[in-house]
């Protein structure tokens, strides 16, 4: 099993005095290991060079936001790890962004002010959510869905999941035959 002090958490933001207040809240939560980076461009950079397990996101950056960091992480060839789990930090939670951002393929938000509570609590579902990512056209990262009908039995919920008679399956619906 994994402790809280095994865990590395990248924190990405523009803003000095937000990456000194997560930094702070997630080593009182007792995670010690916590990179920093100001950029998009050096969190890669971080993310290069060690294994994280979790990246906590600002939405508005300079020069590239958080959401489109989050379709880098997932969608560019060179990001080491396309499944990280992402949460969006930021103040701005109408509807429409949190559905552009879900779209972008955040693994979930953490709503500004941040609250420890609230910070742990999305922490821990993230690092424990068992959702199969989903590649498409369009979009790749955790499915959206998270409720399961209970009735379901396999990878396909859509008619244009099946192309032409051929069956479209992601390396992940190779769980499903397990």
């Amino acid at each position: 099993m994994t402790s809280l002090s095994d865990i590395h958490v990248l924190v990405v933001d523009d803003n000095k005095q937000m990456r000194l207040l997560l930094r702070c809240m997630i080593r009182a939560g007792g995670i010690t290991r916590v990179s920093e980076a100001e950029t998009a461009a050096e969190a890669f950079e971080l993310m290069a060079a060690a294994p994280v397990d979790l990246a906590l996101v600002d939405w508005k950056m300079q020069p590239i936001d958080g959401i489109a960091f989050t379709r880098m992480a997932r969608n560019n060839p060179d990001a080491p790890n396309p499944y990280l789990p992402i949460l969006m930090v930021t103040a701005h939670t109408e509807a429409s962004r949190v559905a552009a951002a879900r779209d972008a393929g955040v693994t979930g938000f953490v709503k500004k002010p941040v609250s420890s509570r609230l910070l742990f609590e999305r922490i821990s579902n993230a690092l424990t959510d068992v959702r199969m990512f989903v590649r498409s056209s369009d979009y790749f990262g955790p499915d959206r869905r998270h409720d399961q009908h209970p009735e379901y039995a396999g990878p396909f919920r859509r008619a244009g999941d099946k192309d032409g008679g051929r069956e479209m399956l992601d390396i992940d619906d190779a769980r499903w035959r397990a």
